[in-house]
């Protein structure tokens, strides 16, 4: 008896494992390739393309169960990223690139383009200045401001702005779960290269002291046990201050956090550092584990 491809259903088409092992791999590298640009259903063509080899537009459209007008476009969208190219033969079939090489075009697609930005930066903001200023109250706020940030991207050029402008101290204080997404997207190299003092405390497990370099181990130490674990917040100097505002099951991309220069706020929050950080005790060294 010969199997209807066209039946097979995503999570059966992809990988041969247990449907629901697949799909929470399948749903993990998707998320991942929606971090380069990649809309849901781009994901979902260029990645069953390149698992099952050349196909036409109606092999896919009957596969994924996407109608056939917009896997026209989504294929054609692909090929002009780079990702799939097409043969000459009729009915025209579809390749997708190998998934390293097609991670690799989208960055430097995405490199290119900052690029430009970087280069247009000088042109407008000349233009900016040769226009006048129209405001007519220009008093300076003084009891401090704040600035809500959402999602790992933008935390992370905040807390790197913010690393890299301190000139006394940088102190955090971090679960696991928060230091391990700091850790992948390269911000403890920050802190291991800063020339302030840092001072760091965390709720991590010996199976995550991995993520400390050698130069870092000895700021860090391991936070009590009673202390509540959904606390995260970092603090530069004595005048500015991120506190990450928690969500349940928060994703990378919905992550939020609140900037602040507020003296008030950096002074209690500063208060409570001290109290924990005297409360807590340095992770063992590797040579006395």
């Amino acid at each position: 008896m010969t199997m209807d491809t066209t039946n097979i259903s995503i999570s059966e088409a992809m990988l041969n494992i247990q449907p629901s092992e697949h799909e929470v791999l399948y749903d993990k590298i998707k998320n991942e390739l929606s971090k380069f640009g990649l809309t849901s259903n781009q994901s979902k063509v260029f990645l069953f393309l390149e698992k099952n080899g050349s196909s036409t537009a109606t092999q896919v459209s009957n596969a994924l169960k996407v109608p056939r007008t917009e896997t026209y476009h989504l294929l054609t969208n692909l090929q002009n990223r780079g990702l799939v190219s097409a043969s000459f033969q009729h009915p025209i079939k579809f390749i997708a690139s190998p998934l390293d090489t097609a991670i690799n075009i989208l960055i430097n697609t995405e490199k290119e383009r900052v690029k430009n930005l970087e280069n247009k930066e000088r042109d407008i903001v000349a233009l900016w200045k040769t226009l006048p200023h129209f405001g007519i109250n220009k008093e300076e706020v003084s009891d401090g401001k704040f600035q809500i940030l959402q999602g790992l991207n933008q935390m992370s050029g905040k807390i790197s702005e913010v690393v890299t402008n301190a000139k006394k101290s940088i102190l955090m204080l971090a679960t696991e779960k928060d230091l391990m997404k700091f850790y992948h997207a390269g911000l403890l190299e920050l802190l291991k290269d800063s020339k302030v003092d840092v001072q760091l405390v965390s709720s991590s497990s010996s199976k995550t002291e991995y993520i400390f370099s050698d130069s870092l181990r000895n700021k860090v130490k391991r936070m009590p046990q009673k202390i509540k674990e959904d606390l995260c917040f970092i603090i530069k100097d004595d005048d500015e201050v991120i506190l990450f505002i928690k969500k349940t099951n928060e994703t990378s991309q919905n992550m939020l956090a609140m900037w602040t220069n507020s003296y008030s706020m950096t002074y209690t929050l500063k208060l409570l550092f001290g109290y924990i950080w005297s409360n807590s005790r340095y992770f063992k060294s590797k040579n006395n584990k």
